[in-house]
């Protein structure tokens, strides 16, 4: 940081209760008052009135409608940019005092000197040029300078905007953020986990994202704006400035809602973020999405700005994991103790961001839901089958999860996105396990979106003996268990009969010809043999109807059984108890 000093005398500047007073031999006769202090100064023996164009003018007026000369002067700045602090800068430079400049003070002491008129005009060499002598030569070649003139801006923005101090530190912090990593020479903040500065020499790419995130978030759409329209940077590099601002100002947003006040400023501050994410899908990671869609709702914001978020993160969801989803759907509730609470597994969130993909989905499948063409598609909607089904497994654990947010998720899915049912029978057998109170009419609504016959041969047998699934669902999985077996049969039926008709039709080709007139051209034993392999193929009972009839034989076998165990279950823990 550059500084400029200013004056040779010693600060002579004292406080009284809320009196600054400059010690001298001779009486104050101007008294100022900014706010609640009030400053006894010297009109004529020291030029502070000469320096001042405003203080002349108020002072000429004060004298020509007061006959007496000798009476002090009062006069009220309230309004004055940079309160008291750059008053009192312009008043020890008026004095000679001694003063250091900087870019935390620039600004202050700027604007006050211009509300003063202390210009070349009043008097030569006055505050003002050296002011903008130092500005230009100091803070706009510094990078940290010129931020923190910006971040000192906040209370008198509208002056320095009109004074084109903004302007003019916005253009020098743009033209050094893209500035090529290897000519970059200023310091910067990088504090990035893992980042050692001494064992990598080369300036990362994103050195600037930490330095810029301290700014208000009005400085900072606009240095972001500026930087967007030059089409330098890549994207990425662009989203993660966007990100670092995000974790610098609402990280602890749970904790900064309980004023109205900070609700305000952070719902601005995420609208205005999810407005400055470049169109390309690669600008942000889907889990900083998430998160975006999480504050969104969590901040009230509008419904352009979560529609906007939502669309981004359908756009991403094939590329998410369980634990991104978890992770967005942190929403705060507060308890009668005004306590926040955390309910990890909101699922309101994640079933928008679904609805949204599948409509995206379809939109760009030209055929219905059970067909898809573009393999592309397929893979797309079965990654998203594969993460909502490991989804509902966790979420399932949560007592507080309701029956009717389960079947929602679980019969979003099209067919096609789940080729194989295994991901959710797990998550309802999770959900049964730890909702046992469910009647038997909601375990029948659960499982209705099961398909027993694309679980794997282990979850079958699994679901034959699970107590907690409806009675329905297991005759269906023993029923599919029997056909299973009952085609299997039928098979090797049709293989059997095939390979005994080519066996004799081998012998009748090795059977010796008779000659003409000998008599039958069968033999005996040949004839024996057809009519055995004609009896078999006769006899051979129809496969359909053998199959049904072993399969209701074995289901009811099965729920006899699978009753008759409850009932010794139930009756051992009456004897225990």
């Amino acid at each position: 940081m550059k500084f400029m000093k200013l004056g040779t005398r010693p600060d002579t500047f004292h406080t009284q209760e809320a009196t600054r007073t400059v010690i001298s031999e001779t009486p104050s006769d101007l008294i100022i008052k900014i706010n609640n202090i009030t400053y006894l100064i010297h009109k004529l023996q020291f030029p502070v009135v000469a320096k001042c164009g405003l203080l002349q003018r108020l002072c000429s007026n004060h004298s020509s409608s007061n006959n007496n000369g000798d009476e002090k002067i009062r006069i009220e700045l309230h309004e004055i940019p940079g309160g008291g602090d750059g008053f009192e800068l312009c008043a020890k430079f008026c004095y000679g005092i001694t003063i250091n400049l900087s870019a935390h003070n620039f600004v202050s002491a700027f604007c006050a000197a211009n509300f003063l008129g202390m210009n070349e005009s009043t008097d030569e060499g006055n505050f003002i040029s050296k002011l903008e002598s130092f500005f230009i030569s100091c803070i706009l070649c510094g990078w940290k300078d010129s931020i923190l003139t910006l971040c000192s801006s906040v209370g008198v923005s509208e002056w320095c905007h009109n004074l084109g101090i903004t302007s003019k530190c916005i253009d020098s912090i743009v033209h050094k953020i893209l500035t090529p990593p290897p000519k970059v020479t200023w310091s910067y903040t990088y504090t990035r986990l893992g980042y050692n500065k001494k064992n990598h020499r080369s300036v990362p790419k994103d050195w600037w994202t930490e330095d810029i995130a301290d700014l208000d978030i009005d400085l900072f759409r606009c240095i972001m704006l500026a930087i967007s329209s030059t089409c330098i940077l890549p994207p990425p590099l662009i989203g993660e400035a966007l990100h670092v601002y995000t974790c610098r100002w609402l990280s602890d947003v749970v904790r900064d809602t309980s004023t109205s006040d900070n609700v305000e400023k952070n719902r601005q501050i995420i609208e205005t973020i999810i407005s400055l994410i470049p169109p390309d899908r690669e600008s942000v990671s889907v889990s900083f999405s998430l998160r975006l869609h999480s504050l969104a709702n969590v901040l009230g914001a509008s419904q352009v700005t979560k529609a906007e978020i939502i669309r981004r993160c359908s756009l991403l969801l094939e590329e998410a994991t369980v634990k991104d989803l978890l992770f967005s759907n942190y929403v705060p509730k507060v308890d009668d103790n005004g306590q926040c609470l955390k309910v990890d597994d909101d699922v309101d969130l994640v079933v928008g961001v679904l609805e949204s993909y599948l409509m995206m989905w379809r939109r760009n499948n030209n055929s219905d839901d059970d067909h898809v063409e573009n393999e592309q598609l397929l893979r797309s909607i079965r990654k998203v089958g594969k993460l909502i089904d490991c989804y509902l497994q966790v979420v399932g654990r949560d007592r507080k999860m309701s029956l009717a947010k389960m079947i929602c998720v679980a019969e979003a899915l099209p067919d096609l996105a789940r080729p194989s049912h295994d991901h959710i029978y797990k998550a309802i057998n999770i959900f049964l396990k730890e909702h046992p109170d469910i009647s038997k009419a909601e375990k029948k609504r659960l499982c209705r979106v099961l398909n027993c016959q694309k679980l794997s041969p282990e979850l079958r047998s699994h679901a034959v003996k699970n107590e907690r699934l409806p009675l329905r669902t297991v005759v269906q999985v023993l029923f599919f268990e029997q056909e299973m077996k009952g085609s299997k049969t039928s098979r090797q039926g049709v293989v059997e009969g095939t390979l005994e008709e080519d066996e004799w039709q081998d012998e009748m080709r090795s059977e010796p010809k008779e000659r003409p007139g000998s008599g039958d051209p069968m033999r005996p034993w040949t004839q024996q043999k057809l009519r055995r392999s004609e009896s078999t193929r006769s006899s051979r009972p129809n496969g359909k109807e053998d199959q049904k009839m072993k399969a209701s034989e074995l289901i009811k076998k099965s729920i006899v059984e699978s009753r008759r165990k409850v009932v010794v279950h139930k009756g051992e823990e009456r004897g225990k108890s």
